[in-house]
């Protein structure tokens, strides 16, 4: 097939347009489980903006989902939000009923208050008011707004300072009459941070999101990468291995495996090509990673054996199938 030759503008467009897609998985009906267990019912089982109550109606419960960066858990959690019917307008509610917020690192326990104040729109306050009385402005704004469900994105970072702090906030966020629901989304030290306080864990289930995998996942990742090419005009790739090499290359994370395949599209289209190919694959991922040709998992023969976040030269074990098959 002859090259195909695409503006810059096009080539935008189109990469911006894959990236806008959504794949849903398993991880939205996980977080749906989490989430909805949280909030009443009516009578008809139609789940309400409000939360369940504890311990004699005084305490609500929250939940922390863990993944490494670019497992998507950032956008299984805004999704769900936001087509949540009994708390997103978008989906049905008579509002939205929850605040998604990510903060500047390091976060502390004051500037988390001013985040959430920020947020709902309340006007600047002096960084000269205390800590607790920011976070008591913070609750009866939230109540005010009708917000159910607030998540807080990168919350490991919360723990960089203040950590005591921060837990006891937590704790308190989700107890008396407007208690809320809360959500953390951090990587998987989080879980372990908030080990460290018995009374605030006890309010958290946790949602570890599952790595991806050839044998579970292979297939259907093949597919994704041959929707992308659709849309883009291109032939879709046709080495065997390909989909292994990408998830091993994207640290068998959802989020990332799913970047880099559009990131090597785009390479492709820069370069007039009519066919995705494993070529693209390894040129992108090493303008990314800046690895020499010997440690490129696109390209070398013993690209299992590669780590791609250790120093040259560091080799890993071979990965295991769930079919307990060496790959």
């Amino acid at each position: 097939m002859n090259a195909m030759t695409r503006t810059p503008a096009e080539i935008s467009a189109i990469t911006a347009s894959l990236r806008s897609i959504y794949i849903q998985t398993e991880r939205d009906q996980m977080f749906r489980e989490h989430l909805d267990r949280l909030l009443q019912r009516d009578e008809e089982g139609n789940l309400l903006p409000q939360a369940v109550r504890h311990s004699g109606n005084e305490e609500t419960r929250g939940v922390i989902v863990t993944g490494g960066p670019g497992s998507g858990k950032s956008t299984v959690i805004r999704r769900n939000l936001a087509n949540h019917p009994a708390l997103s307008a978008a989906a049905g509610a008579e509002q939205d009923h929850y605040l998604f917020l990510n903060f500047p690192s390091p976060a502390t326990f004051k500037s988390v208050g001013f985040e959430v104040l920020r947020a709902t729109g309340y006007p600047e306050i002096s960084s000269r008011r205390e800590a607790w009385s920011i976070w008591s402005l913070c609750r009866y704004r939230m109540f005010d707004q009708g917000i159910k469900v607030l998540c807080l994105d990168e919350a490991h970072d919360l723990f960089c300072n203040d950590r005591r702090l921060i837990l006891r906030g937590l704790k308190s966020l989700m107890q008396g009459d407007d208690a809320l629901i809360v959500i953390l989304a951090g990587t998987d030290e989080l879980r372990d941070l908030i080990r460290t306080d018995p009374q605030v864990q006890r309010r958290f289930s946790t949602l570890a999101l599952p790595s991806v995998t050839p044998a579970l996942n292979g297939p259907d990742i093949a597919s994704v990468i041959a929707h992308y090419c659709r849309k883009a005009g291109l032939e879709p790739p046709r080495e065997a291995d390909l989909v292994d090499r990408l998830m091993h290359a994207s640290r068998y994370r959802f989020g990332r495996t799913l970047e880099t395949a559009i990131k090597a599209i785009e390479w492709a289209m820069k370069h007039g090509a009519t066919r995705l190919n494993v070529q693209h694959f390894a040129e992108a991922w090493a303008f990314d990673e800046g690895c020499p040709l010997e440690r490129n998992v696109f390209l070398s023969p013993n690209w299992g054996a590669i780590d791609p976040d250790q120093p040259s030269g560091s080799i890993v074990p071979a990965r295991k199938t769930r079919k307990g098959k060496a790959q």
